[in-house]
């Protein structure tokens, strides 16, 4: 199998250099073509595998289980491919999970406190012939009070080269992905935060409309977790249910790390109050590659979804009926003022009496 080999490409302008690294390429470990990763620019290429020892031959990847305080050694293979003498710098860094769900390596500037911290190769540069191969030993030591669980990294080689055009030096890197288990209790776990659902409903009341629900799975256990996830929407008392369609999996999170989720549920009647319910089941992967599922994840929210052009029809009609009744009201009032007033003058006359005739 290939290794699993990440390119990166990170640019400096002037002094200033840039910390954000665009993922251009991830080599999978199952089912590609013969032969190792390659990057290549011009007259430059170069290619990255791992060593076979021990530890295997033709290694998807880098994968140990390491106690706290433990260390184990070994090596990365770089050859040569282009027609001139290489010096690549090579270095450790920890991995994180980027907004594309696709894994990345900080830059060398940015400390690493894990896998990019406990990483060490023999040397920091390596010098390649045309046409041949070195091979790059590397020592991977646990601190004592290193905490179980799953760590994901990798170990790289960069080569800095400056674009005369663009006035800017750019750096490639090539490199493969290590992932650690540090020993002790493992405590695999997901959390669903921040659900939230909103209604959109159509002009007719009498019609379905969508329903927006969204959230963030978040790894709060101490091993890295993909997960299946499920999405359903209900009126009052579990009625009128609607299930969402093909929801796509969250990548697999590193612990700490969250993924935010947005998913739309079509066909929901507007029922007035609505429940969304939201289901992660976790997905642990072991170190021979089966996965197991683990206790299903649920969270309920509630939102309102009304229908507002039966509602606007029902606010004007409250409004001409109160608007009516107070009308009727006033001249009711009116009136009973008009007859008083008549009331009072007639008896203000009868006891004034007749007025004196004069001759």
């Amino acid at each position: 199998m290939q290794p699993s080999v990440t390119r990166w490409k990170t640019t400096t302008a002037a002094r200033l250099r840039t910390t954000a690294l665009s993922l251009l390429a991830v080599v999978a470990a199952v089912g590609v073509g013969a032969g190792p990763a390659v990057a290549a620019d011009g007259n430059v290429a170069w290619t990255v595998r791992t060593a076979s020892n021990g530890y295997g031959e033709a290694r998807s990847s880098y994968s140990y289980n390491v106690n706290p305080g433990g260390a184990v050694e070994d090596a990365m293979v770089v050859a040569n491919r282009g027609p001139a003498p290489l010096t690549l710098s090579v270095y450790a860094a920890d991995g994180f999970t980027t907004d594309a769900g696709q894994l990345d390596l900080l830059t060398r500037d940015t400390k690493s406190i894990a896998v990019g911290a406990w990483v060490k190769p023999n040397a920091g540069s390596v010098v390649i012939q045309p046409g041949k191969t070195a091979q790059v030993p590397f020592k991977v030591s646990v601190p004592e009070n290193a905490t179980p669980g799953d760590y994901v990294g990798g170990i790289l080689t960069t080569l800095t080269q400056a674009d005369q055009a663009e006035g800017i030096n750019v750096d490639r890197r090539l490199g493969i992905r290590i992932k650690l288990r540090v020993g002790g209790e493992l405590r695999p776990n997901l959390a669903i935060e921040n659900l939230h659902v909103t209604y959109a409903g159509p002009t007719n009341p009498f019609s379905k409309g969508d329903a927006t629900i969204t959230y963030q799975v978040h790894n709060v256990g101490n091993a890295a977790l993909s997960g299946k996830q499920a999405v359903t929407v209900s009126g009052p008392f579990g009625l009128l249910r609607v299930r969402a369609e093909d929801v796509a999996a969250p990548p697999e999170l590193l612990p700490g790390e969250s993924w935010n989720v947005t998913v739309p549920v079509h066909g929901v009647a507007p029922a007035i109050s609505l429940a969304a319910t939201a289901t992660v089941t976790p997905l642990l992967t072991d170190a021979s590659g089966s996965t197991t599922p683990l206790k299903p994840v649920q969270v309920t929210a509630h939102g309102w979804a009304l229908p507002w052009t039966l509602v606007l029809a029902l606010v004007v009609l409250i409004a001409v009926l109160v608007g009516a009744y107070l009308y009727r009201r006033r001249n009711r009032a009116q009136r009973k003022a008009r007859e008083d007033a008549r009331v009072r003058d007639a008896v203000e006359q009868a006891l004034r009496g007749p007025e004196p005739q004069t001759s």
